[in-house]
């Protein structure tokens, strides 16, 4: 009898470590199936957010944060936050940067020494949606001034590349009361790959839409942008 309980125990030993997927490495399970099984890759939905993004490391760094996002992810040229940072403070009037953070002419005079032809514009999201390329925009967020990395638009809708809070989309009308000074800084010599890397359906994809309507972030800006360090320790 001892013995046919030590099969049977076995026997479901054996049973479940082929029928329950195993924990293989982080991100990582492994899904049994007809003969050797799948190995698939996962990401949370946090890791999703930032696929698309250069996520800001600083506080007031947003500026060369946005910046990296746009040549990185929308004009083929990889850049580090830290990099355009570098760049930016040494092009710049550093204390005013020290004081205020980054403005639109400093992301300007830096891709300028990089051969690119941009400026700002006084123009309307439905102008963007035509023109069909990126743009970085200046938002408040709760109060403070935030660069974010318009990356696409639908009827209603608007997709931001943020850097300190991911990829997001916001209702447009909401957008534009966030959007005070309306301005579009926008590359003007490189509109074809810009085109070509502009509202694409695979970062829509990347966020998951709650049942009811829009998920609301519980992170605030403020929440996150706190515990980062200051400009001054950007060294």
């Amino acid at each position: 009898m001892q013995s046919r309980r030590s099969q049977l125990l076995a026997a479901v030993v054996l049973f479940a470590s082929l029928t329950v997927p195993k924990l293989a490495v982080a991100g990582e399970i492994w899904l049994p199936g007809i003969g050797s099984g799948s190995k698939v890759t996962l990401k949370s939905m946090r890791e999703r957010k930032y696929e698309t993004i250069v996520k800001q490391q600083y506080d007031f760094s947003c500026g060369s944060a946005a910046l990296a996002t746009l040549l990185t992810y929308h004009y083929q040229e990889p850049t580090t936050e830290r990099a355009a940072f570098d760049a930016m403070y040494e092009l710049g009037d550093q204390e005013k940067i020290r004081q205020l953070g980054f403005s639109l002419l400093d992301i300007k005079a830096y891709l300028e020494s990089r051969g690119y032809q941009a400026d700002g514009y006084r123009a309307s999201l439905e102008a963007l949606a035509s023109a069909g390329v990126p743009a970085i925009a200046l938002i408040n967020v709760q109060g403070y001034k935030h660069f974010v990395v318009v990356k696409g638009m639908t009827g209603d809708e608007v997709l931001i590349g943020d850097p300190a809070l991911g990829l997001r989309f916001i209702p447009q009308e909401r957008f534009s009361a966030m959007w005070e000074n309306q301005i579009l800084f926008i590359i003007r010599n490189r509109s074809e790959v810009g085109r070509e890397h502009f509202n694409l359906d695979d970062e829509w994809k990347l966020l998951a839409r709650a049942p009811l309507g829009d998920a609301v972030s519980r992170e605030s800006l403020e929440a996150i942008t706190i515990a980062l360090p200051q400009l001054n320790d950007f060294s």
